[in-house]
């Protein structure tokens, strides 16, 4: 089957350290790749990839200081590629979210978008107006409803769980774990505040974007003292296994309604569970009282610590073989595609030659 990938410009795919889309489709790619698939990627030039890549930024967008304006022409100027070579592909796989639904409207090739964030009020205007595309929302929590769009599948973001070392007990002494954006949303400064209220030691890694500084040197910054309070800064992939997978917990006390926390799953499969605000996808990635812990308030986080000892490494670990590995992921994306081209058959009474025999190889 003909597939184009269609990866964000912010950050490289593969990510070397922060980047959940970014990692969610090199997992995606290269495994299609690995089935016999013919992927095609469009993505930053310095990408690292099993399929054939086409370049649409030098490289990644944050690390070139360029203004919204600047990043949005490199984005359309990728999506024009797209368009120029979409009688290439079998199916199209858009990662980009809002900026790519009015290009789909003029291409005749089978188009899916999977929304890897949340839609704010403005956004989603424009998917309104696009609510006849298929979409693919990564948790039902996700899911928005009330805007009538047409859902085509839940496919749960995966990890390869071999690229990550398994800690069958945390390190001595031990610590607390938080990874993620030093934002707001993301809880680090209610990490903080628990790890006070019990006398734990918390490592924090993450990266800080410019829209968070101030909130950064406001809210964080003063509290990181190198000792009970540690901030490694942005982590690659070894320092993010090391480090969450000595931890006893990893904790995530997210403010927001998150779409897919990518670390709970990163968290569990080095066998450390986590300690979660039970908000956004957290009830549909974490166990209670098996992987971890859905809290609803500091009290009830305060608990959780005091009872992480219950949990088995091990089960954290198999928790996540069974249903978020890239496997999982793409099993689900490879029924999706062929929803897609069945749905073209119907639609048409007739595929051409290789159309057909990609729906007839799936």
């Amino acid at each position: 089957m003909r597939i184009a990938q269609v990866a964000p410009l912010w950050e490289r795919v593969p990510p070397p350290a922060y980047g959940g889309t970014e990692l969610v489709v090199s997992h995606l790619a290269d495994e299609l790749v690995r089935r016999g698939h013919d992927v095609t990627l469009f993505a930053t030039a310095d990408s690292i990839t099993l399929a054939k890549l086409v370049p649409g930024a030098p490289q990644p967008m944050r690390l070139t200081g360029v203004t919204p304006n600047e990043y949005q022409i490199y984005d359309l100027m990728q999506l024009t590629r797209v368009l120029q070579q979409a009688d290439q592909f079998d199916v199209i796989h858009f990662h980009v979210d809002a900026s790519a639904l009015p290009y789909a409207n003029v291409l005749k090739t089978p188009v899916v978008h999977t929304v890897h964030g949340i839609l704010t009020p403005l956004v989603e205007q424009l998917f309104v107006q696009n609510r006849h595309q298929n979409f693919v929302s990564i948790s039902n929590s996700q899911r928005r409803n009330d805007l009538g769009l047409n859902y085509v599948a839940t496919v749960y973001n995966g990890i390869d769980p071999s690229t990550y070392e398994f800690h069958p007990e945390p390190d001595n002494p031990p610590y607390l774990a938080f990874f993620g954006r030093i934002s707001p949303e993301k809880g680090p400064q209610l990490a903080i505040e628990l790890a006070k209220r019990t006398g734990w030691k918390l490592i924090m890694a993450g990266k800080v974007d410019r829209a968070d500084q101030a909130f950064y040197e406001r809210e964080v910054k003063p509290l990181i003292d190198g000792e009970q309070i540690v901030y490694v800064g942005e982590a690659n992939h070894a320092q993010k296994s090391e480090i969450m997978g000595g931890a006893v917990a990893t904790l995530c006390l997210l403010t927001w309604e998150e779409p897919f926390g990518l670390v709970m799953p990163e968290s569990m499969v080095c066998g450390t569970p986590v300690i979660a605000m039970a908000r956004g996808s957290a009830p549909e990635l974490i166990v209670h009282g098996k992987t971890g812990f859905l809290c609803h308030s500091m009290e009830e986080c305060v608990e959780a610590v005091a009872r992480i000892d219950q949990i088995d490494r091990r089960t954290c670990r198999e928790h996540v073989e069974q249903n978020f590995s890239h496997f999982r992921m793409v099993d689900g994306y490879e029924n999706v595609y062929r929803k897609l081209l069945e749905a073209r058959f119907a639609r048409n009474g007739h595929l051409q030659g290789a159309n057909l025999k990609s729906l007839e190889q799936l």
